[in-house]
């Protein structure tokens, strides 16, 4: 594990006496976070996330920090809890009552083996792809609690909930969290879909790894995803021509919905060796979705040699026909007269533990690899 060590040393006269008593205002750059009685701060390297940092201290502690100025302290079982600021939620290690409203993180807790920490959950049984989470709703073990934007209160009071692992949706209902954190319950805000490189969103999986105290499986976890990125690179020559793509989905209102140029999908079919139709599309600071209109749906897509059809909000389709029906439009596209139609499975978006298999996938696409595909099929 990459570190950097705070060399404890007698500073020169005149520095700043540091405050114990909480989170130290620090005004160097290499100055780090101290708390009365969790002891001396190590701050960890990432190799790519971009919106955390973990400084892990001596008592076996750790402070998660995200891009949005937010802290989690987390204290071994049993230490006092030092004093903090507002910006600093305290929580003990390993909370075994959670409250998941971040759908896309159930899979780092399900890498981590860690379902059973997860109490509340704000999607419904049915709306699971996770096996593991889907079993422990059906069995009783995680309870539905409201959706992230109407949690169920009362039941999480009941019931003791220990945490709230929020997405970046409750900042639209800023009121849910002052409401959580008004009742005595711990809110972190999970940023990881705001990581410019997929690999980096799989890197989130430490942060959780150190709130549920195993730090070590955490980084054995991100390595196997970061070498399948690693594979693609040594093979990658540069040379090869790249296969165009059309990634998108028709909405229920028949809206032609693709991803926006900064998002991860976009990046991954890069990396893959495919090149995006409609990667100039958007922000590149955004990542989320955009519409796109028919006539310049079908001006940039119709020549391009790989269509994928986006299954995870707009439900998985059996064949090209039901593509066509619709829209009409497809008939005419090249990928289609040439059978080049591909779609993912529904369960894409919370599989972000599984990153580097639908790597693998795309590369098999864009290289005709006749290798059998985990995570995306062929529209026949």
């Amino acid at each position: 594990m990459k570190v950097t060590r705070r060399i404890a040393a007698v500073i020169c006269t005149g520095m700043m006496i540091i405050n114990l008593c909480g989170c130290n205002t620090a005004t160097e750059a290499d100055a780090l976070p101290l708390f009365e009685s969790c002891g001396e701060p190590l701050k960890l390297e990432n190799d790519i996330a971009e919106c955390f940092t973990i400084y892990e201290y001596s008592n076996g502690g750790s402070l998660i920090e995200t891009n949005s100025g937010d802290r989690l302290l987390v204290v071994p079982e049993g230490e006092k809890a030092p004093a903090v600021n507002s910006s600093t939620t305290v929580i003990s290690l390993s909370p075994e009552r959670i409250y998941m409203a971040a759908s896309a993180v159930m899979c780092f807790f399900d890498a981590l083996e860690r379902i059973d920490d997860i109490r509340f959950s704000a999607l419904e049984a049915g709306d699971w792809y996770i096996e593991n989470a889907r079993d422990a709703m059906e069995a009783g073990e995680m309870v539905y609690a409201g959706k992230y934007r109407e949690p169920d209160y009362e039941t999480l009071l009941a019931e003791g909930c220990d945490l709230s692992v929020q997405s970046t949706m409750t900042e639209h209902v800023p009121e849910v969290r002052e409401k959580l954190e008004e009742l005595g319950i711990p809110v972190f805000v999970d940023r990881s879909s705001y990581e410019p490189h997929p690999l980096g969103r799989c890197e989130w999986i430490k942060v959780y790894a150190h709130i549920c105290g195993c730090p070590e499986l955490g980084e054995r976890l991100f390595n196997d995803q970061k070498a399948h990125f690693d594979a693609l690179a040594v093979n990658d020559t540069g040379n090869e021509a790249r296969l165009t793509a059309a990634f998108f989905y028709i909405s229920s209102s028949g809206r032609i919905v693709t991803r926006k140029s900064g998002d991860y999908i976009t990046k991954m079919i890069e990396i893959a060796g495919g090149e995006n139709v409609f990667d100039f599309v958007g922000d590149d600071n955004a990542s989320s979705s955009v519409t796109v209109e028919p006539e310049q749906f079908y001006a940039d897509a119709k020549d391009a040699d790989v269509i994928i059809y986006n299954c995870t909000i707009g439900g998985e389709i059996a064949d090209i026909g039901e593509l066509i029906s619709k829209n009409s439009l497809l008939a005419d596209f090249r990928a289609v007269k040439n059978g080049n139609v591909w779609a993912t499975n529904r369960s894409v978006y919370q599989e972000i533990m599984k990153t580097g298999e639908i790597l693998t996938d795309l590369s098999n696409i864009f290289s005709g690899s006749d290798s059998e595909l985990e995570y995306l099929y062929r529209l026949q």
